[in-house]
């Protein structure tokens, strides 16, 4: 009976790796596309805007469009995380989510930010 469990323990668990495995593929493979922005800057204001993101060999490209202003910068995925150097002493931080939004953090988090597909 132990033996029986043990196994039961251990199939789930490499189910459960191989689910999140596939998943995480899949948040990587599918973050190109144009998103809605919403946010809060460090000083409590509201902000929104479009993002256009662009994944070629494991680099993701964002440029952002905020208030007639345009940002661009460059990252790298991690697993569920997208860390993204914009040329500001801090990057931005993204959690993908399994919906397909991102929700991030900037200003050495400070500052927050929502992006929703189109």
């Amino acid at each position: 009976m132990h033996n029986l469990f043990s196994r039961r323990i251990v199939l789930g668990t490499a189910l459960t790796m191989a689910g999140l495995l596939t998943a995480v593929t899949a948040y990587a493979a599918g973050l190109s596309g144009g998103y809605t922005a919403n946010g809060r800057n460090p000083d409590g204001s509201a902000y929104k805007g479009t993002v256009q993101i662009v994944e070629t060999d494991g680099t993701v490209a964002m440029t952002w469009v905020v208030a007639g202003s345009t940002y661009t910068g460059l990252g790298k995925v991690a697993g569920r995380v997208l860390e993204v150097d914009w040329n500001s002493n801090a990057p931005v931080v993204y959690v993908i989510n399994s919906d397909g939004t991102l929700y991030g953090t900037w200003a050495k988090g400070t500052a927050l930010e929502l992006l929703t597909p189109k």
